[in-house]
């Protein structure tokens, strides 16, 4: 039997995908809306300043495309924490005029192999770059991407039946060149087997989204996408600041 890796997991993720109901929106009386806009302003003011939690960080995106709307995004140490933050949106004004299209569970993970390679033997979160992989605030960038991802499991191709060495080969050439985007774009892996339908959810960021398909289409090119990566749906979106919630959301 292969060797399974070992990782170091940090903060559970929830990507929260939420539709407006438009027209129900619209009908409502100016002051309804403005009553639902403060409560949803002071929903994610306290979200952001993860006062549910001693850690954590959380972010708003406005979605491109008809996959959604909205993106709530939440990092806390605990899927309890995490379910908190739905349920308090739920008991929000603005929910009532929502659907939930979709959603994501995960939790930002580092590989050990990855971790040892930097020099990282013992006390990991004590490291700043481990802690920053695994504890980190959402990145100011404006633009966001998602999208959840699997290592192929076919009968020609198996990466989950490959020696460690072969896997940590190419996993080290994939990383490299990654890190020709560094400064460019941010990344956060958080892994979600038995958490979610897929095995990894990505989420990049960076102020220039059309780096999003230079990076994703040159990593096609690498051994480990082209042979075993399979992908979900991409969502791509626009950072929402507080104060900028009526704006959006104005009819």
């Amino acid at each position: 039997m292969p060797e399974a890796p070992e990782t170091l997991e940090g903060w559970y993720v929830l990507h929260d995908f939420r539709r407006v109901d438009w027209p129900r929106w619209k009908a409502l009386p100016a002051d309804e809306r403005a009553a639902a806009l403060a409560e949803l302003r002071e929903h994610m003011a306290a979200a952001e300043a993860h006062t549910d939690a001693p850690e954590g960080s959380s972010a708003l995106y406005s979605i491109v495309g008809h996959k959604a709307d909205l993106m709530l995004m939440h990092l806390r140490p605990t899927p309890d924490q995490l379910n908190a933050l739905e349920l308090a949106f739920a008991r929000t004004r603005f929910a009532d005029y929502t659907t939930r299209p979709d959603s994501y569970l995960s939790v930002l993970e580092l590989s050990l192999y990855e971790a040892q390679a930097r020099g990282v033997v013992e006390n990991p979160m004590e490291v700043p770059f481990v802690r920053a992989r695994l504890k980190p605030r959402v990145p100011s960038q404006r633009y966001v991407s998602f999208y959840p991802m699997n290592k192929r499991r076919g009968e020609s191709e198996n990466w989950y039946m490959l020696p460690m060495e072969d896997r940590r080969a190419m996993m080290r050439s994939h990383g490299t060149l990654g890190h020709k985007y560094h400064g460019i774009v941010q990344q956060m892996i958080s892994g979600s087997v038995g958490l979610d339908d897929w095995e990894w959810g990505v989420t990049l960021f960076a102020e220039d989204p059309l780096q999003f398909k230079k990076l994703v289409y040159e990593m096609r090119f690498d051994e480990v996408s082209a042979r075993f990566a399979e992908f979900g749906d991409f969502v791509v979106g626009t950072r929402v600041q507080v104060d900028e919630i009526e704006q959006l959301l104005r009819v």
